[in-house]
């Protein structure tokens, strides 16, 4: 793809600022920051709002990552062509994720977020770190050969329901090959996968417009239960972190999208209104569907 290539954004008719889910954010933010000062108990309740904008997300990620590419296994015709592309980007992320570790650790060790922040350890709750606990110590304890077993799945229907993404992601591999080697006879399946990828998407759609809410929830019980002087640290945390991001994509994936002749500024400003949702909520997967419509 040329930087020529790049689509621009259809002209949307103006709409109220109130509507903008961005401003929505903002404003939620402010209203948790509010709250968590004046009135900290109710404000600590709150955080139930959080959970479940986050539970929402998480409940629809596995099947849109089935039906997608399953879908685009299927429909790609050539396996040997899915293969290499496969090859090339399995190497390309497990670079550039080692890359982006190393400068995020980097970069927190030479500025240190978070440092002074007014949280007593020993009573934080430990609990949502024990299943991650658990699993690093089986998996240094047993090898690389649990690990492989591990993205096997016992059955399909359990990896959806336990909700594990990498387990997800190798059944629907084997199903997209499956339906393209079987295929006319496999051509209605797959229209069926795509239609239902569709209903997801639109659900996608639906959960995100919720973001505001979760939001609230999640500043709300930062500001009681930690204080408002809480936010200082967070804030310092959040520009190392945008300031690290900013680093890695304009400086790292930059000059790799310019030797594939691709301008990376340009390339931002195709998926700006994407990238002010995940700004706003934290969350890449709530612009998922829009993402994926954009470089179909």
């Amino acid at each position: 793809m040329s930087v020529e290539a790049l689509p621009t954004a259809a002209p949307k008719a103006a709409s109220p600022l109130y509507k903008s889910l961005f401003v929505q954010v903002l404003a939620a933010l402010v209203l948790g920051i509010v709250l968590g000062v004046l009135t900290p108990k109710f404000a600590i309740e709150l955080k139930v709002l959080s959970d479940a904008f986050l539970k929402l997300i998480s409940m629809i990620v596995a099947p849109i990552v089935f039906c997608v590419v399953v879908h685009g296994i299927a429909g790609a015709g050539d396996l040997k062509k899915v293969g290499r592309v496969g090859v090339k980007a399995l190497l390309y992320f497990e670079v550039m994720t080692t890359v982006a570790l190393v400068l995020g650790l980097v970069l927190a060790f030479v500025f240190g977020p978070g440092h002074g922040m007014n949280i007593d350890a020993s009573k934080l709750d430990a609990s949502s770190l024990a299943t991650h606990s658990a699993n690093a110590h089986k998996l240094a304890g047993e090898g690389v050969g649990s690990f492989i077993l591990n993205i096997i799945p016992t059955t399909s229907i359990d990896s959806l329901a336990r909700n594990d993404v990498l387990q997800v992601l190798f059944f629907a591999i084997i199903f997209g090959i499956s339906l393209a080697l079987v295929g006319e006879k496999g051509e209605k399946v797959t229209s069926l996968i795509d239609a239902i990828a569709t209903v997801l998407f639109k659900a996608m759609g639906l959960i995100v417009r919720v973001a505001p809410l979760g939001v609230l929830g999640a500043v709300a019980f930062t500001v009681g239960r930690y204080g408002v002087g809480s936010l200082t640290q967070l804030v310092s945390l959040v520009v190392l972190f945008y300031a690290s991001v900013a680093i890695f994509v304009l400086v790292i994936l930059g000059a790799i999208m310019r030797m594939a002749g691709i301008n990376i500024l340009r390339f931002l400003a195709y998926l700006r209104e994407e990238l002010t949702i995940v700004l706003a909520t934290a969350s890449s997967d709530a612009v998922l569907p829009q993402i994926m419509r954009k470089l179909a």
